[in-house]
């Protein structure tokens, strides 16, 4: 019964994110949708500019700490609609808290646990253990995995409190801004009237955030190998 109890709080975040992907409320954030009501919502955002940022805010909070995917979509939303920069802080704002929220109810879930846990997962966190702040950013700098599920692994492996909130904020504010540049970029280029065509999205203002997340993404495996073969030379 007590193994329930702790994990109430996460299977809570779980059944609560499904109903919000169920739900098709992500759906008004596609770029299709808020381009075609560009102008009714920066009307709204002019005359409710605290409650449109709170609001905002909310809505990516709650997706991130219930490990909803595509959340790509709302932080695109973000910089089409407040530009790059602002768009940036809201969703950064959002990124640890959302994060936080899944984290302690991850970490409670788990516990300290009684029982002795397998070898092979003795042996990822004894190895975590031995370079826990290599291990946490190089996690929270790889955009391919699932935020949610990261933020569980994490947990899992027991990294510390002030090591995630770190690193959750300098990894993820990288991203977002990427993600929110190519949310403006949009914004900026199909706001303009012209016709949408594949020279569209030829626009600088769309391929060079476009490019830096191409780049971020493959990082981690460059640096990777680079290490591996100067450790094969040594």
């Amino acid at each position: 019964m007590k193994r329930w109890r702790t994990a109430l709080p996460l299977c809570l975040l779980l059944i609560a994110g499904t109903v919000l992907l169920a739900s098709g409320v992500l759906d008004r954030f596609d770029a299709h949708h808020l381009l075609a009501e560009e102008g009714l919502l920066r009307a709204t955002i002019a005359a409710h500019p605290l409650t449109s940022r709170l609001a905002y805010t909310g809505v990516l909070t709650l997706a991130i700490a219930t490990g909803v995917p595509g959340t790509i979509v709302i932080v695109l939303a973000g910089g089409l609609l407040f530009g790059a920069v602002e768009g940036t802080a809201l969703s950064s704002v959002a990124l640890v808290l959302g994060s936080l929220v899944l984290y302690l109810a991850s970490r409670y879930a788990f516990g300290t646990g009684r029982r002795e846990p397998p070898p092979l997962a003795r042996r990822l966190r004894d190895r975590f253990a031995a370079h826990p702040v290599t291990y946490t950013l190089a996690l929270r700098f790889i955009p391919i995995v699932p935020l949610g599920a990261m933020t569980v692994a994490l947990a899992w492996l027991r990294c510390p409190l002030w090591l995630f909130v770190g690193a959750t904020w300098l990894g993820g504010t990288v991203s977002l801004f990427v993600e929110s540049s190519v949310g403006a970029g949009l914004g900026e280029t199909f706001g303009s009237g012209a016709p949408v065509t594949a020279a569209s999205f030829l626009n600088t203002r769309i391929l060079l955030p476009l490019a830096a997340f191409t780049l971020l993404t493959i990082l981690p495996l460059l640096v990777k190998t680079v290490r591996a073969r100067l450790g094969r030379k040594g």
